[in-house]
């Protein structure tokens, strides 16, 4: 488990940068889609959680499809831009904003 990643999709969550909100929004809505049919999903089994999570990873479903460099551990979806793509994107969006 990689904890950059799990704080990654913790402050897209909580704190989304203003410049990438969008993206954020968009790539989450399309994995939970994703997420909300597979037979991985933990609504689909018994759990002592209360958060919709993934049995396979252990990831709280709303902050790792929010994890814009983060992958299904089943391959369903990829990342879409690494760390270093994100921090970069918004690093430029808060000097030009």
């Amino acid at each position: 488990m990689d904890i950059s990643k799990i704080y990654e999709g913790w402050k897209n969550h909580l704190f989304p940068s203003d410049y990438l909100k969008e993206v954020i929004t968009m790539v989450s809505n399309a994995r939970m889609i994703i997420c909300d049919g597979c037979k991985h999903n933990s609504k689909y089994h018994k759990s002592y959680r209360f958060d919709g999570h993934c049995i396979k990873c252990g990831c709280t479903l709303i902050a790792k499809t929010k994890c814009l460099s983060c992958e299904c551990p089943v391959d369903k979806w990829f990342g879409v831009m690494s760390v270093r793509q994100e921090d970069e994107m918004t690093d430029y969006g808060e000097k030009t904003g």
